[in-house]
């Protein structure tokens, strides 16, 4: 046996991509934790995010002849919910009032039409509105909503309802966003699960995902609430 096969099984497919990204936070807060204020290790988004796209965009072209993308349709259905849930996420400051969100992830600090700072940004829109939607996705609706609902998870069929694993996939998901967007990621969760659900198909469900992060993306630089990113 290839001692590359465990890394080529079905659940290394659908679950390394995530861990890899989720690896990109940790290191993140590790090297803000060390106080320093060198730039690049005070600000380490800047260079880890990229770098933590590069990754998952590897990840994703080697295994993605293992994932299930063969049931088509839903369109409308996950266009819906991808503008449903944009208007959830930024409804608090856009409809209610509360404080805007100008901490975070600012291109600007390299000079408005610089070319670090186009760079920063195609960079930050690619990660955006095409890496987070296919690493999330194939994670959550993918592999952990079927997990939950069969250990064997290729024997369940995306969108395969259970309450139980329904529930806890909008919980998780919830968890691994900042405190301050719990309430509006878990209903995005239940949202996401729902085109699950409805469409059978995680292409749909990367299409509303998608659609959610690019109208996120315009939000931002409209407003220029970089606690967004």
């Amino acid at each position: 046996m290839s001692r590359f096969a465990g890394l080529r099984s079905p659940m290394a497919a659908y679950t390394v991509p995530f861990f890899v990204f989720m690896g990109g936070f940790v290191l993140t807060s590790a090297l803000q934790a060390t106080g320093s204020e060198v730039f690049w290790l005070k600000h380490p988004e800047y260079w880890v995010y990229p770098l933590q796209t590069a990754l998952c965009a590897a990840a994703l072209v080697f295994y993605w002849r293992q994932y299930d993308f063969s049931k088509r349709g839903g369109l409308f259905t996950a266009s819906l919910a991808g503008l449903v849930v944009l208007g959830v996420w930024v409804a608090p400051q856009a409809v209610f009032g509360f404080p805007e969100r100008t901490e975070g992830f600012d291109p600007t600090v390299f000079g408005e039409g610089s070319v670090l700072y186009w760079t920063t940004l195609v960079a930050r829109f690619a990660r955006l509105v095409v890496i987070v939607p296919l690493v999330e996705e194939i994670f959550w609706r993918g592999f952990l909503m079927r997990f939950l609902v069969r250990e064997d998870f290729e024997k369940a069929c995306i969108g395969e309802f259970q309450l139980k694993a329904f529930l806890l996939v909008a919980v998780f998901f919830m968890l691994v966003h900042s405190m301050a967007d719990w309430p509006a990621a878990f209903l995005c969760g239940l949202v996401y699960n729902f085109v699950a659900v409805k469409t059978g198909s995680l292409a749909a469900c990367v299409v509303a995902h998608g659609l959610t992060n690019l109208g996120l993306g315009a939000y931002i630089m409209a407003t220029r609430q970089w606690g967004f990113w």
